[in-house]
């Protein structure tokens, strides 16, 4: 189940990467430049609300796959009804405020739209995009429930079903001369009508026991669910600032060129980061099971075969780019203002990549009982090194610095909390009879 999980996160996500490339010449050459600068300003502005479920999401995953593993279906329908109230509720309340304030805020001109054909399309572009992504909102928690419920390759096979969706629909309203907010209504609306489909026969015939009620809303479990997503959400805001803050950095010290280079060599080593992030998250709801049934030993065994393979198959590619990355950069910008990059610059990334790997598994454990006052630490502690550490290295060694900085950093900082916190888990963790409890102590520990 497990290796079927994996594979079927590479193959989803490889479609989810594939649909964009489609996407792209056919809506370009029908919006026009200047209108699909605009759609992507726009898309870019939701990207930066990606925190928007507020870490529920993912404390519905942790706490439905400990009851996964005591059986408990009552407790688990409770738990997926008071996310669906809590996420709607909020999803409902943004997309009145966004519809109240559409008006008021200056899109056009806060957007630069100078053609006055595009800028009276700006406020309608603006509905579509932000409506359709805070109506996925809680539409997308059917993912988590499917992965928590181990159906991981069903919820990845939705999923590429949204972006192959979103391809056909986006085709046929180019060649039968939509208008171009037809053809942007058609991409950004295809993954939440996928989503609602998807919980539709989830709910509807596979999982009845699990489908939202409103009887089934329990303040106490709802109160639960935002301590422990309010919990994951700061940890991805702080892990995100440790991330992201790369390119404000260069960008002061070394100059916007040097910005530039730095985000596309990255781009490039992010491949590796996804790969790592789709290999492990299926251990996510694995191990929260495991643990609820006192199976310790599947987790001991698990771990470490994890940590080899995520490292060994980070490890080529990575040792591919360090050989071969100007070839490759060279190739896929093909731009003379791209200038070949330091050796050095491609191992420090490549070997942050592969420590990544490594930890990868062994923070999946933590997240699967909610134990994230180690990650905490690591992180914060990385973001209080890493900053004045790529500041002077930048200034001293140039962009290889500051990916060396990177990868020394999260080794002396996050790779230590990762170790600490997965021997903690796997000695103390919760115990099978009482989830709701072990939870609440992990947390709070």
């Amino acid at each position: 189940m497990l290796a079927s999980g994996i594979v079927s996160s590479l193959a989803g996500k490889t479609v989810g990467l594939a649909a964009p490339l489609l996407i792209t010449p056919l809506a370009f050459h029908n919006l026009g430049a200047e209108r699909y600068g605009l759609w992507m300003a726009v898309t870019s502005l939701t990207g930066m609300a990606l925190f928007a479920d507020f870490g529920l999401g993912n404390g519905l995953l942790t706490r439905l796959s400990a009851l996964r593993g005591t059986d408990d279906r009552r407790a688990a329908a409770r738990e997926v009804s008071s996310a669906y109230a809590l996420l709607g509720v909020v999803s409902v309340l943004l997309l009145v405020l966004l519809a109240t304030t559409l008006r008021q805020v200056p899109w056009p001109a806060l957007l630069n739209a100078t053609d006055p054909a595009v800028a009276r399309d700006a406020r309608p572009i603006v509905l579509l995009c932000f409506g359709a992504f805070l109506a996925n909102i809680p539409l997308a928690l059917i993912q988590r429930v499917q992965y928590a419920e181990q159906q991981v390759a069903q919820s990845n096979l939705w999923q590429a079903g949204g972006s192959l969706v979103s391809v056909v629909l986006v085709y046929a309203a180019v060649t039968g001369g939509g208008d171009p907010l037809l053809v942007i209504a058609a991409a950004v609306l295809a993954v939440p009508a996928v989503n609602l489909a998807n919980a539709l026969c989830y709910f509807g015939w596979q999982n009845r026991d699990l489908r939202p009620r409103l009887r089934y809303v329990r303040r106490a479990v709802a109160r639960g669910l935002l301590w422990l997503g309010a919990q994951f959400f700061l940890l991805s805001v702080l892990s995100s600032m440790v991330l992201n803050l790369d390119g404000l950095l260069i960008s002061h010290v070394l100059g916007l060129p040097a910005a530039a280079t730095y985000a596309v060599v990255l781009r490039m080593f992010a491949l590796l980061t996804l790969f790592v992030t789709l290999v492990n998250l299926p251990l996510w709801p694995a191990n929260g099971e495991a643990i609820a049934r006192g199976d310790l030993a599947w987790v001991r065994r698990t771990t470490p075969r994890m940590m080899c393979l995520s490292a060994g198959v980070v490890a080529l590619p990575g040792a591919v780019l360090v050989l071969a990355g100007n070839d490759v950069l060279r190739l896929w910008v093909r731009s003379a203002d791209l200038q070949p990059v330091p050796r050095a610059l491609l191992a420090a990334l490549a070997v942050w990549s592969v420590l990544l790997a490594v930890a990868a598994p062994m923070l999946m454990v933590q997240n699967s009982i909610g134990l994230l006052r180690p990650q905490f630490v690591g992180w914060a502690a990385c973001l209080l090194l890493a900053v004045p550490l790529k500041v002077v290295l930048a200034a001293r060694v140039g962009l290889s610095g500051v990916a060396l900085a990177s990868a020394a950093t999260y080794a002396l900082t996050v790779l230590p909390a990762a170790v600490l916190g997965y021997r903690r888990a796997v000695t103390g963790a919760v115990p099978a009879s009482r989830p709701q409890a072990g939870i609440a102590t992990a947390v709070g520990a």
